[in-house]
């Protein structure tokens, strides 16, 4: 079918819960990919973060299609060497002991709310509150939704649960209050993502740790878009040397399969025993061969200091563009803060010039797969310094 068709049956049966782009996408290799209309785009959204390893990486599509030949799913009630070797591996990269495994990092963060929620009732807390940051994204489910601390996500959704209070971010004292109160624990993301792309400094980070200790809470922190290397480590938390209670994954950890993971330490590895939680699909066969693929290289030596390598080179090379004001963010997770224009038009320009990338609230986001080449890198950020100098003038 042609992009006109296409669009036609999607809008008629799908609900408009998406502004999408003009193009209907095909296939793909590494960070290139046709749509149907014949056209070669160059990907640097990895379909928000997702595609770590790019399209079609052969080792990680042979793993797939053996398990889905052999064995696509069974219920978590039986054991799967595939699911338990995913999971230690998985334990091993993010320095935990257990791990729960879903199909989201909204389910992951569902989680890791009700392990925190769980820990606190095991102690007597009687309202367990958690904190969360202004400007955070943490779900679109009812609960992951209240923890995100922006209203504009929250209109038109209530009654919500409650037992979420927000503070502002980088505010040590605010923290400090809220822990004081008595919160049982603190979910925050190292780089706000959705929020706009805004690091946490280490130096915040290291103070919720301590603030944590201090008060008895868990610091839970959401690397929903920043895990699996996507920082340069393997965990962005890594950067502020930083050991979490808790920790959520998802996008980049499948390959491009639907994954999620909740991982805690030892001492919180049995607080959500039998029957307290669980997932029909969470740790299907399929998607953790996919997933102990991407394990296998994100942690090969040498992979992440080319991810903060080419990180880097995307990062000087928007400096020096064009109607750019300024670039944040860590490793290949970037964001453009445009001198004018609208964030959604120019995405729209690149896309028509070849080249599809993300936007957050005003910024353009920046997430291309991890294994993109320096060739594909220049094709893409020559379409991108294009259209800024046009927009430039």
């Amino acid at each position: 079918m042609d992009f006109t068709a296409i669009k036609e049956k999607a809008d008629g049966a799908l609900m408009p819960t998406y502004g999408r782009f003009s193009t209907a996408l095909e296939k793909g290799s590494g960070a290139v990919v046709s749509d149907s209309e014949g056209r070669t785009l160059i990907d640097f959204g990895s379909g928000i973060g997702v595609n770590s390893l790019g399209f079609g990486d052969p080792e990680w599509a042979a793993a797939v299609s053996e398990q889905a030949a052999r064995l696509p799913h069974i219920s978590n009630l039986y054991f799967n060497e595939t699911q338990a070797l995913f999971a230690e591996e998985l334990c091993a990269a993010a320095g935990m002991s257990r791990t729960f495994l879903c199909n989201s990092g909204a389910e992951a963060n569902e989680c890791a709310i009700k392990l925190a929620r769980k820990y606190a009732a095991d102690k007597g807390t009687k309202k367990p509150m958690i904190v969360t940051l202004r400007n955070s994204f943490h779900g679109r489910t009812l609960v992951t939704l209240e923890a995100t601390g922006q209203d504009a996500f929250h209109t038109d959704f209530g009654p919500f649960t409650g037992g979420f209070v927000y503070v502002p971010a980088e505010d040590g004292a605010a923290l400090e209050k809220a822990l004081e109160d008595g919160a049982c624990a603190v979910l925050l993301e190292c780089v706000q993502g959705e929020g706009g792309v805004m690091p946490l400094s280490p130096a915040y980070l290291q103070l919720a740790r301590r603030l944590c200790d201090e008060h008895g809470a868990l610091l839970m922190v959401d690397e929903v878009q920043t895990g699996a290397g996507r920082t340069g480590r393997f965990l962005a938390c890594e950067h502020a040397g930083i050991r979490p209670d808790v920790v959520t994954m998802a996008k980049g950890l499948g390959g491009g399969l639907p994954i999620g993971a909740c991982l805690c330490t030892e001492a919180l590895g049995t607080v959500m025993s039998a029957g307290k939680h669980g997932s029909t699909f969470g740790g299907n066969p399929v998607v953790c061969a996919g997933g102990r693929v991407v394990l296998s290289k994100v942690t090969a030596p040498g992979f992440l200091d080319e991810v903060s390598r080419k990180g880097e080179k995307i990062r000087v090379r928007l400096q020096s563009m064009p109607g750019v004001r300024s670039v944040r963010g860590l490793g290949m997770m970037l964001g453009i803060e445009l001198e004018k224009g609208d964030a959604r038009l120019t995405a729209e320009r690149c896309l028509e010039n070849g080249l599809l990338v993300l936007t957050a609230k005003t910024l353009i986001r920046l997430l291309p797969p991890l294994t993109i080449t320096d060739g594909e890198l220049e094709r893409g950020l020559d379409i991108l310094e294009k259209v800024m100098a046009e927009q430039a003038q």
